[in-house]
């Protein structure tokens, strides 16, 4: 039998740290819960314990602060938003049936040494889970522990047994106490032997064990006279230190192992869960609600028709027509639609359609439907109008999107979907499966029933986020960007997406072949250079022949190995040939996977690469690319920009692009309010070499490359709130350097250093930045006692008002330029955009014609203190096409 423990102190620290701050719409702090509870379903997965408990410190001293009041003096007092999901924990734990021990008096490490030994006692095999190194002097031959540590939302774990631990420290786990007892621990103010460090220490602990040990050895230790002097004045330190590091494994607690064996949930777990906004882990755990969920409005009446009957159909289209408008949810597959419609003050009508019941024409009853005379409010509204689109329907009407809507009262949400949207919104559950298709409809799957109550609440669902979210998209000043922007980018880009971008299939993979061919020859070179075969895309066998074989020089040791990341081998890249070789290599095969075959397979019968836009995933409302991503095409190198060479036009067509020129700058310009930037730009001359000749103070005409590349650098680093020590990365100048370079462009751009110290204050103030569209991001990590978390808070809050202002820009653009290519009866249509970059395929007696529209739209979308600038060009390929 295997008892599983975790130390929930430890857990919970970690997993608040480690995870970025989530809220509930309430404002209750979830993600130190919410990552605790993903650990341990993870381990649990891993371990499959019969038995399961965690264990808590608690406020009192424990005997060790009543004996020593410096023991874990210096530690900080937990946060407020930490200290608000402990209590929340424990009831969680309490309705998972998860046993919890805290014993006034003790540590949680205290008991949890005392439970492990208890379960040894008693035959059991014990597993410790943690974040701290103390509890590793508890590992026997039936007690292990599992370290987990979590960074940056990514939780790993290491598995440490007496072998393991042997194999890394050099002696038993339990001299981890003589190790802490030696060099002490300074995060519990843990004195140790003073001027003692952790190498000394584990070097002594290997040799000779004990602590008993090494003062028995005195004077003729195998140690320096300065050791052996520190050591003989700082006994009685080490002595209390011993003392202070044991783990207590024999405390009062009333603990049976068989007391904690897993147990069903308790019913209340959902309510908590919904409470908590876990719709993930309600839906992991299968948790169902024990009471009816009480209607929202109760005297609301709705009455359910499954329509059949292509009169009655005729007589509900002319209804809907009648009405100021009706709520839409249909399936992906479009093998059913619920359409409900208000018939009253209190009274509405959900009429069900599915075609395979129908008994007329389908795809005619969708014609009228998704027709602009029918105002239509739906979910997801881009997927749909494509979907339409496909099928040669028209596709009109749609005045409001649930899902977009979400995405603005909430940026960074992550998931959109009705269910989480309505539980976070309305803390109720929907009936049924979100997900339906043509098949839960059939006679044959048994339940269509509660398919068709899926597809009524999911409908009525639709309606009821509707009047949660148009209110506060108004009082948020968000309504003339969902109105102008969002909603009407939505048949923009289904309509992108269904066009396309033309692909020479035969000349990609030609490209895909010369790329083997070099990969193949890098890899014989390599093996030649290193003397022998090996794996070159394992870090470890590469760092081993870099930096073991051939003794090379900069080699960084990580914990799993040397570190072969792309930093470490550029500064290689002169010392040996083979290094060069290896990014060669690196690069190739990157063209090669991701790009030569990954696009490839995306060739579609039509010659085409039709890519999916997404339009609620960025935090700061740009638009993101997938399956495939052709917003990620590599430019910066020669071979990589040949990628765009092979995406053409169609025969007597040219592709035009157009871009914008350094408009994140220029919206820095005139955000911040600084009028000698506005005065740079107005002049209309390079903008970087105008910083360059400010801010080392020479004519501009004297500005040097050089200069004119960190000028450059700083501009932009500027904008993402750039430190000193990563421009001097950027750059290759001191940090001192770096600093110097930023302090004389403050001093040149004081606007901008103004703009900076108040859009923080602001934020910090408010909770959120928003953009001049009034676009909004909550940041509550600027209320985070984490420093790192506070620190990317503050870069957030200088980055997103710029860059997302941005994005609000350029998909104003792509509306304008959708709208006055239909408007002028041009064949031209718009197929892709990169971020600040927008195509058109168009005839090609059209190309002059298009440049000039896409130009003027660009440009006067927006009127800003300086000038926007948009550049046009056209060529038979991307690559031509970008000029």
């Amino acid at each position: 039998m295997k008892l599983m423990v975790l130390d929930g102190n430890s857990i919970i620290n970690r997993s608040f740290y480690g995870i970025r701050p989530l809220t509930t719409r309430e404002g209750l702090y979830t993600h130190a819960i919410y990552g605790f509870l993903t650990t341990l379903q993870r381990l649990v997965d891993e371990e499959k314990p019969e038995a399961l408990c965690v264990t808590f410190d608690r406020r009192e001293p424990t005997f060790r602060h009543e004996a020593d009041a410096s023991y874990k003096a210096t530690r900080h007092g937990m946060p407020e938003e930490l200290a608000m999901q402990m209590p929340v924990l424990k009831q969680v734990l309490d309705a998972m049936s998860i046993p919890r021990y805290e014993l006034a008096g003790y540590e949680a490490d205290d008991l949890i040494g005392t439970i492990s030994r208890k379960c040894e006692a008693s035959g059991w095999d014990c597993v410790v889970v943690t974040g701290d190194k103390d509890s590793l002097q508890l590992i026997t031959d039936a007690t292990r522990v599992k370290l987990v540590s979590t960074r940056m939302g990514q939780t790993t774990t290491k598995d440490m047994t007496p072998e393991t631990f042997r194999a890394e420290y050099g002696f038993d786990p339990i001299h981890m106490i003589d190790l802490k007892a030696l060099m002490g621990d300074t995060s519990d103010n843990i004195p140790g032997v003073p001027g003692v460090g952790e190498k000394t220490a584990m070097a002594l602990v290997q040799e000779y064990g004990t602590v008993d040990a090494i003062y028995a050895a005195l004077p003729d230790l195998h140690a320096k006279p300065g050791v052996i002097r520190k050591l003989t004045e700082g006994e009685e330190s080490a002595r209390h230190s011993y003392w202070l590091a044991t783990i207590v494994t024999d405390a009062p607690l009333d603990f049976d192992p068989a007391d904690n064996l897993r147990r069903p949930f308790r019913p209340e777990l959902y309510d908590i869960f919904l409470k908590l906004e876990f719709k993930k882990l309600i839906d992991k755990y299968h948790l169902t609600p024990t009471h009816e969920t009480a209607e929202r409005d109760t005297d609301y009446e709705i009455t359910v028709e499954n329509v059949t009957d292509p009169d009655r159909a005729a007589e509900l289209l002319d209804l809907w027509r009648r009405a100021d408008g009706v709520t839409v949810y249909a399936l992906a597959d479009l093998s059913a639609i619920a359409v409900a419609c208000e018939t009253g003050e209190k009274t509405s009508l959900t009429a069900n359609l599915i075609a395979s019941r129908y008994g007329g024409h389908w795809y005619g009853l969708m014609e009228q439907l998704f027709a602009a005379d029918i105002k239509k409010t739906s979910h997801d509204v881009k997927d749909l109008i494509r979907a339409l689109l496909e099928i040669g329907l028209s596709a009109e009407g749609f005045m409001f999107d649930t899902a977009l809507a979400g995405y603005l009262l909430d940026a960074t949400a992550a998931q959109y979907d009705i269910d989480r949207l309505f539980m976070t919104y309305y803390n109720e559950e929907l009936t049924g499966q979100a997900h339906l298709g043509a098949a839960d409809f059939s006679p044959l799957s048994g339940d269509t029933a509660m398919a068709e109550a899926a597809l009524d609440s999911r409908c009525s669902a639709i309606a009821a986020l509707r009047e949660f979210q148009e209110p506060r998209l108004k009082e948020q000043e968000m309504w003339q960007l969902y109105t102008e922007v969002e909603l009407p980018l939505c048949r923009v880009l289904a309509e992108m997406e269904l066009s396309g971008m033309r692909c020479d299939g035969k000349a990609l993979a030609a490209f895909g072949d010369w790329l083997q061919e070099r990969i193949d020859a890098l890899e014989q070179e390599i093996y030649t250079a290193a003397g022998g075969t090996f794996n070159i895309n394992s870090p470890r066998q590469l760092g081993k022949v870099l930096f073991e074989d051939l003794h090379l020089p900069h080699g960084k040791k990580t914990k799993t190995g040397w570190s072969t990341s792309a930093d470490v081998l550029e500064k290689l890249r002169y010392d040996a040939p083979v290094v060069d070789k290896i990014l060669t290599y690196r690069q190739y095969t990157k063209l090669k996977s991701t790009y030569a075959d990954g696009l490839l397979k995306a060739i579609g019968h039509d010659g085409r690469v039709h890519t999916s836009f997404q339009m609620t995933v960025t935090a700061t409302g740009r638009l993101s690319s997938t399956e495939p991503n052709l917003q990620n095409i590599p430019t910066r190198t020669e071979l990589g920009s040949e990628i765009r060479r092979l995406f053409t036009a169609e025969d007597g067509c040219v592709l035009v692009d157009a871009d914008y020129s350094q408009i994140e700058l220029r919206l820095l310009a005139h955000i911040a309010g600084d009028t000698v930037m506005q005065q740079a730009f107005t002049a209309g001359a390079d903008f970087h070499t105008v910083t360059a000749a400010r801010v080392f103070h020479v004519p501009t005409e004297a500005v040097t490359p050089d200069m004119r590349r960190s000028a450059k650098a700083v501009n932009f680093g500027i904008v993402y709130g750039i430190s000193a020590f990563s421009l001097s990365q950027d750059i290759g100048v001191t940090v001192a350097e770096a600093r110097d370079y930023m302090e004389r462009y403050f001093d040149t751009y004081q606007g901008v250093k103004q703009y900076m110290t108040d859009v923080v204050a602001q934020a910090n103030q408010r909770g959120y930045v928003e953009t001049l569209w009034h676009r909004r991001r909550a940041l509550p990590e600027l209320k985070s006692s984490n420093f790192n978390m506070r620190s990317f808070g503050e870069r957030v809050a200088l980055n997103m008002p710029i860059q997302g202002t941005a994005a609000d820009i350029i998909k104003l653009a792509m509306v304008r330029v959708h709208r006055r290519l239909k408007d002028e009866g041009l064949a031209a249509r718009l197929i892709m955009q990169v971020h600040d970059e927008l195509i058109v395929e168009c005839p090609e007696a059209e190309q002059e014609t298009v440049k000039k529209l896409l130009t003027e739209e660009m440009e006067q979308v927006v009127t800003l203190a300086v000038p926007l600038t948009a550049e046009a060009h056209a060529g038979k390929n991307w690559l031509e096409a970008k000029g």
